[in-house]
């Protein structure tokens, strides 16, 4: 399994957070973190230059993704989830497709066409719009909820 997200966890409480996760959902699975570089946007921006920033972070994600991984793209315009589903999902995927699964977080002008059209499944986490480093953080820790419920384990609620 595997996170590709664009920029750096720059709070160490949130970043201490996240391994904690992830250390979690180690005795379950592997999970590997990958970051690429977000691109400086003012927002002096023009429209079509933040569609180069989308571009170019949108590259820098592809070439962290495999053919044969199977994408979860973080989209607001995707399908809303609970945490049950999102738990079948996971288990479906690794039963039925046998393929790495690939969560991509976009940086905080979006996400470009091409990794929209990469991606197998659009996921919307919320109606709210969270910073990325956040959402970053509340995926680790669905990741290791869905294996709680995978596995009948409690999990404190």
């Amino acid at each position: 399994m595997k996170i590709v997200c664009v920029g750096k966890i720059k709070e160490k409480s949130l970043a201490t957070l996240i391994q904690e996760y992830c250390k979690r959902i180690g005795a379950y699975t592997k999970l590997e973190i990958v970051e690429v570089d977000d691109i400086m946007a003012p927002q002096s921006n023009s429209d079509a230059q933040n569609e180069q920033v989308k571009y170019k972070e949108g590259q820098a994600i592809l070439s962290k993704i495999k053919e044969k991984e199977f994408v979860i793209l973080l989209d607001l315009k995707g399908k809303m989830l609970t945490s049950e589903s999102l738990s079948e999902k996971i288990e479906e995927i690794q039963t039925y497709h046998g393929s790495q699964i690939t969560f991509v977080i976009g940086g905080s002008l979006g996400i470009s066409q091409e990794v929209i059209q990469r991606s197998n499944f659009r996921w919307k986490l919320s109606d709210l719009t969270f910073p990325h480093q956040i959402v970053r953080l509340m995926i680790v820790e669905q990741i290791y909820r869905s294996f709680k419920i995978m596995k009948n384990e409690p999990y404190h609620k």
